[in-house]
């Protein structure tokens, strides 16, 4: 079993900065990816950007340019680095990891940014 615990979201104007992080805890021997996604009230969850265990990326069209996903491995935590933040990017993020004992998903952060 695996426990995610993120952590960095609030209140921000537009064009500012927030860091999401993503702890991962229990049995995470075998990584294979870990990602955020973000919802808003009556649209499905979109992926937002991934890494693999190997550090490869990707990052959403939307947030292109503006956000960053990185990941310590030694810690077991993903990053989501969000620069020039819109109001658009206003939603509930989700910590996603996909490990060799299935896919787990984190409580979510509240991310708002003021117009």
């Amino acid at each position: 079993q695996v426990r995610l615990v993120e952590s960095g979201g609030g209140l921000v104007q537009a064009g500012g900065s927030l860091r999401l992080s993503c702890a991962a805890s229990g049995s995470t021997s075998k990584l294979y990816h870990m990602g955020w996604y973000r919802q808003v009230p009556g649209k499905q969850r979109e992926v937002v950007a991934t890494i693999t265990g190997g550090g490869s990326t990707n990052v959403a069209s939307s947030v292109r340019g503006r956000f960053t996903i990185s990941r310590d491995g030694a810690k077991n935590t993903v990053y989501l680095q969000m620069n020039s933040l819109k109001p658009e990017d206003t939603a509930v993020y989700y910590c996603n990891a996909q490990f060799i004992t299935g896919t787990y998903w984190g409580q979510g952060t509240q991310v708002t940014v003021s117009s």
